[in-house]
């Protein structure tokens, strides 16, 4: 199994093709762009990933790829006297004896004030190696600890929850954070591992669920890769109200471009519909984002390559009945050379059923914007919040982003800022 970064730079490379689609233009809006962290390579991190988290207070929870040992941290940000103030909470240490590394996906909390997340690496087995760490994933969790700290800095305690075995339990939990149920059971996807027509496994979707102080994992579908199934799921899963699952994968599908699929429990097991397959051209392809799910049942998710731009396109899927039907409702563009255009990681939704986001490429420099969706009744308008420079105020951001009480977004850029390692960044409208 290859790192993700050669994943990642191996599928932004294809050649992508397109169908036809009527596409709203773009309009701009000025906002107040602010960088609230420079990363500097140190505890704070290094390059941050896909996943920030913001809690009741406002506080802001994050990781980064790499970081003081090389292999990622987890840390929080909030202001303290109008100033933001980054306390690391954890840093992955590598190395054989590892419990994991490399935090892609972020952290959520759990109804115990605890943090979990999951690992790409590190943990048992041999899927792969990055900063000296061999293994196949974990999920962890992070307790707050007053009695653990360094100059002031007080260093949360892990705990390794679970080890994927890269067979049948899965391996390589990318990008996908996972979620909590009404019961306190965690769900998740793995890029790899599981079985199906792929060398290193087609990936899955997993339950796991706590017992006596250990957790045991169920494996609710197994992806396929072949006869329309969907294969490699980057990001993870979604809940409906009637407790159907939700996902994407990146690659499969009746055409090779991912798929959007369905998950619902039917007695003590789960069935897999696929809602729509990819063909690679408007309607975009390579779906690492999520999904979004309105109050009136519809999916939303994004793309990374093809649509009317040859950037990735933003779409939304609205049941039909048995059937969902699909629309491309925004469209990005990809200079040639650039690995992607579209979101690579979730968007999110306000209140009043806007939908926000951040491009890796795309934008007026062509590394990467912050877009705004809004649905007029006779269709979408994109109005573009912000372009990134590609110097100090950072570029190509693989973060999803969050809001707070007062409609500020927040969200992480992966390079640039002070010291070229990346940025947390705050948007006020």
């Amino acid at each position: 199994m290859c790192s993700a970064r050669v994943v990642l730079s191996r599928v932004w490379a294809m050649a992508l093709v397109g169908l036809i689609a009527a596409m709203l233009p773009h309009s701009s809006q000025a906002q107040t762009y602010t960088v609230i962290h420079n990363f500097a390579g140190g505890p704070d991190g290094n390059e941050p990933a896909y996943g920030m988290t913001i809690d009741s207070t406002g506080t802001l929870y994050g990781s980064t790829f790499e970081g003081d040992a090389g292999t990622g941290t987890i840390y929080s940000l909030k202001t303290h006297n109008g100033v933001w103030q980054l306390s690391p909470l954890y840093v992955f240490t590598g190395g054989p004896n590892s419990p994991g590394a490399v935090p892609y996906a972020g952290v959520v909390f759990g109804t115990n004030g605890a943090l979990y997340g999951t690992t790409g690496y590190g943990g048992q087995g041999s899927c792969a190696t990055w900063g000296g760490t061999t293994g196949c994933g974990t999920v962890f969790e992070l307790q707050p600890h007053v009695n653990r700290c360094v100059n002031a800095t007080c260093y949360w305690i892990e705990t390794a929850l679970y080890d994927f075995n890269g067979t049948t339990a899965g391996a390589t939990p990318y990008g996908a954070r996972p979620i909590f149920d009404s019961h306190g059971n965690l769900y998740g996807t793995t890029f790899s591992g599981g079985g199906g027509n792929c060398s290193a496994g087609c990936g899955l979707v997993y339950e796991l669920m706590p017992s006596n102080g250990s957790w045991t994992e169920k494996v609710l579908y197994t992806f396929t890769g072949s006869g329309g199934d969907g294969s490699y799921p980057w990001s993870g899963v979604i809940f409906d109200q009637a407790g159907n699952l939700y996902g994407t994968t990146e690659f499969g599908g009746a055409y090779g471009y991912g798929t959007v699929y369905e998950l619902s429990p039917i007695g003590s097991g789960w069935t897999e519909k696929i809602l729509y397959s990819f063909q690679g051209q408007q309607d975009g392809s390579y779906p690492f984002s999520g999904l979004l799910l309105d109050a009136a049942g519809n999916l939303y998710g994004a793309t990374t390559g093809a649509g009317p731009g040859s950037g990735g396109t933003v779409y939304e899927l609205t049941p039909n009945g048995s059937n969902w039907s699909f629309q491309t409702i925004a469209s990005f563009t990809r200079e040639p050379g650039e690995l992607a255009g579209g979101p690579v990681a979730n968007m999110i939704m306000d209140s009043s059923g806007n939908i926000f986001g951040a491009t890796y490429g795309d934008g007026a420099f062509g590394v990467g914007e912050i877009f705004k969706l809004t649905n007029t009744g006779n269709g979408w308008t994109t109005t573009d919040l912000y372009d990134f420079d590609g110097d100090l105020n950072g570029l190509l951001p693989r973060s999803n982003l969050v809001m707070d009480v007062n409609g500020n977004l927040y969200g992480m850029a992966a390079s640039g800022g002070a010291h070229g390692m990346g940025v947390v960044f705050e948007l006020t409208p």
